[in-house]
């Protein structure tokens, strides 16, 4: 492919197309992510939700099939404390849904969890070696940090704020990616949790581009290639694409999910804390509508999505999270392989246009 205007990421990362595929969890599948190396780009592995038997049979499938660069993305939540009131209130205000639906409001509430960051999995860095790791939510503690850099990784990590960007190149980051507030999935915020901080796309890299000497990757509100073009012209260095990806063969969504993103319209999609406790961007469903979307009686992340799960097998489209950026009506039914060589060759035809 002819040559991008700005190869910092591609110098950096050892990629051909300065296309990130984003790490979402439950959905990317390691299909999807041999596929996007496949097309140059950077595949992107999502271990937060996996055990490390999961996570190391991933990245064995990864390896065998692509010598490309891969990424693995971590979590760097602190686990809350146990707060049973907090609890019993969130259940109660979802008893009248157990109640409709016939679900056992009395049985024990099933466990939600995202595993943050740790020793164990630092090991698993070190023993797999992925050419970029990245983080959500900050980084790790210095020790651990310390430890994914000496394998040679280069390290990423998401900033919602001018301030969390200069804090991540402070703290060791190799690249930024700028996370815009159209971005689908959990909101990458750690400085503050207020929500009235966050800043749209169009607004964010440019003044990261400014604050920071390393490369910055734009994440949120791209699906085509117009976006990447705006994104870089605004002095991105790549992009990152998470919800085109969602309409993809490869990806793993439920019947409610794919239908979901096939048919509501951009201005459905909202910030909601209900499905694990912290903010993220999904399509607006009926649990969202009825007790809104941000609810403080939610427990803390990563745990209220517990109280969720018998109602979600009741109810799936009303009760679980279909997380979606508000680009999804750019959205198209191609393989990942394509969409990544598609947005790549469409990107770079008209950067280069005269």
């Amino acid at each position: 492919m002819s040559t991008w205007p700005d190869t910092r990421i591609l110098d950096l990362l050892g990629i051909e197309v300065p296309i990130i595929q984003a790490p979402m969890a439950g959905a990317t599948t390691t299909a999807m992510v041999i596929a996007a190396n496949h097309a140059g780009g950077l595949g992107s592995v999502p271990a937060a939700a996996l055990s490390l038997e999961q996570l190391r049979e991933a990245l064995s499938t990864v390896r065998q099939a692509s010598s490309r660069p891969i990424n693995v993305n971590f979590f760097c939540h602190q686990p809350p404390a146990a707060d049973a009131v907090r609890d019993r209130h969130w259940k109660a205000l979802l008893e009248p849904y157990y109640r409709e639906l016939g679900a056992d409001f009395d049985a024990p509430t099933p466990l939600s969890n995202r595993e943050p960051f740790s020793e164990a999995t630092c090991k698993v860095v070190e023993e797999f070696r992925p050419e970029v790791v990245s983080f959500h939510f900050g980084l790790p503690e210095k020790a651990l940090l310390d430890r994914v850099k000496a394998t040679g990784a280069k390290v990423l990590s998401s900033a919602t704020t001018v301030e969390e960007a200069i804090w991540l190149e402070q703290h060791g980051c190799d690249a930024i990616i700028a996370m815009g507030l159209e971005a689908g999935g959990h909101r990458g915020l750690f400085l503050s949790d207020d929500l009235n901080t966050q800043i749209g796309l169009m607004a964010l890299v440019p003044q990261i581009v400014d604050a920071v000497s390393v490369p910055v990757i734009a994440a949120g509100g791209m699906g085509d290639a117009r976006g990447i073009v705006a994104a870089f012209a605004l002095g991105a260095s790549a992009v990152q694409i998470g919800t085109a990806y969602l309409f993809t063969p490869e990806a793993n969504v439920t019947a409610s999910h794919h239908f979901a993103l096939r048919h509501a319209q951009a201005s459905e999609t909202a910030l909601t804390n209900l499905f694990t406790g912290r903010p993220a961007r999904g399509i607006v469903n009926r649990v969202m509508r009825e007790l809104g979307a941000i609810n403080p009686a939610a427990p803390a992340f990563p745990t209220s999505g517990g109280a969720l799960m018998p109602l979600k097998a009741k109810d799936e489209a009303g009760f679980s999270n279909l997380w979606s950026g508000q680009a999804l009506r750019l959205g198209k039914d191609l393989s990942t392989y394509d969409l990544t060589r598609q947005l790549a060759e469409q990107t770079l035809a008209k950067l280069t246009r005269d």
